[in-house]
């Protein structure tokens, strides 16, 4: 859909410097422009070489101007690059109905806006919201329940008792709900501790693919609102998350962990069971947490520690080959006396 500049300064809460009626007909990267295309920079450097391309608009911050190029100002160019995406590829709309193939149990409650794909089975007792969308192949165990606007990407797994709330996304071959892994040693064997509990998904949850999630062995795994789960993330069972999180790919949080509000943890980061992150916190990548972290702390390495104690490790750590050098020099120099 095609916008005047004018239009989309608008809608994504910028200022038109140049032409306001300028026909805008897709948004491309710099590389890719063409007249009548927008792109953003959010630099020096991007906003020279967007200068220079054949884009008719660019969405820059404030301080940007430009004699040759139509400049759609906003406060912040990352944020408005997010939006105007989002104008110019909408989601795609599904339409409401149940595909003939989808198998849903005669107790279970389908809004009628809802669409239901094929192959899809929805178990007893299953409430599902209006305007949920099961793309294909999912399937929602008894007793299930997905609010409004939910979208299951094809074959992701929702075990029963899950709670879904609304705006929810879940990306292809998750799984929701799956059995923590809970055993107690019994002589030689190790006895399988039952795990009765479920899932809880705030509002406004983005789960990336291939992510799993164990159920509670007692209660519940609890995800808060707003947090965004990169793929591959593996997270036990009765794990509380708080809102607002941001777990990037490969991260692992074993048994019982609770996390604050608006954790950071980086790729390939590894939260200890029953430990407590506070608000705020933010752990780098590839680093192992075996202790508690207060809030608003960063904290690097393995085993994890405050991001200032590290680098003094560091440091002195690059400092070691000259240092071995001396103290050699010095015991030959002791020898010789």
């Amino acid at each position: 859909m095609p916008f005047t500049t004018e239009q989309l300064a608008k809608l994504i809460g910028g200022e038109v410097i140049g032409d306001a009626g300028a026909i805008l007909k897709n948004f491309t990267t710099i590389e890719t422009a063409q007249a009548g295309s927008v792109t953003f920079a959010e630099n020096e450097e991007f906003f020279s070489r967007a200068e220079q391309s054949a884009a008719t608009a660019i969405i820059a911050d404030k301080r940007f101007s430009s004699a040759q190029k139509i400049i759609i100002q906003v406060p912040n160019a990352r944020v408005a690059f997010a939006k105007a995406l989002a104008l110019f590829f909408p989601d795609r709309k599904y339409p409401a109905g149940i595909h003939p193939t989808a198998v849903i149990a005669a107790t279970a409650t389908v809004d009628a806006s809802a669409h239901i794909g094929p192959y899809c089975v929805i178990g007893e007792r299953v409430k599902i919201g209006a305007r949920t969308v099961l793309q294909a192949g999912n399937y929602v165990g008894d007793d299930s329940k997905l609010g409004e606007d939910v979208l299951l990407y094809p074959n992701v797994t929702i075990y029963p008792r899950g709670q879904i709330g609304d705006r929810v996304r879940i990306h292809a071959n998750s799984v929701v709900g799956s059995d923590g892994f809970g055993y107690v040693q019994d002589g030689p064997i190790h006895r399988k501790v039952p795990q009765i509990g479920n899932v809880v998904i705030g509002e406004d949850v983005e789960i990336g693919a291939g992510v799993t999630i164990d159920r509670g062995a007692l209660g519940s795994t609890v995800i808060g609102k707003g947090t965004k789960i990169d793929n591959l993330v593996q997270i036990a069972h009765n794990v509380q998350i708080g809102e607002g999180c941001l777990l990037v790919a490969q991260v692992g949080i074993a048994g019982s962990a609770k996390l604050g509000n608006y954790v950071i943890l980086a790729g390939q980061s590894g939260i200890g069971g029953h430990l407590k992150i506070g608000n705020n916190v933010i752990v780098g990548a590839k680093s192992g947490v075996m202790h508690d972290i207060p809030d608003g702390q960063k904290w690097l390495w393995i085993p994890a520690q405050p991001d200032r104690e590290v680098k003094r490790q560091v440091i002195a750590l690059q400092q070691l080959p000259e240092l071995l050098k001396r103290v050699a020099k010095l015991e030959k120099m002791l020898e010789g006396k």
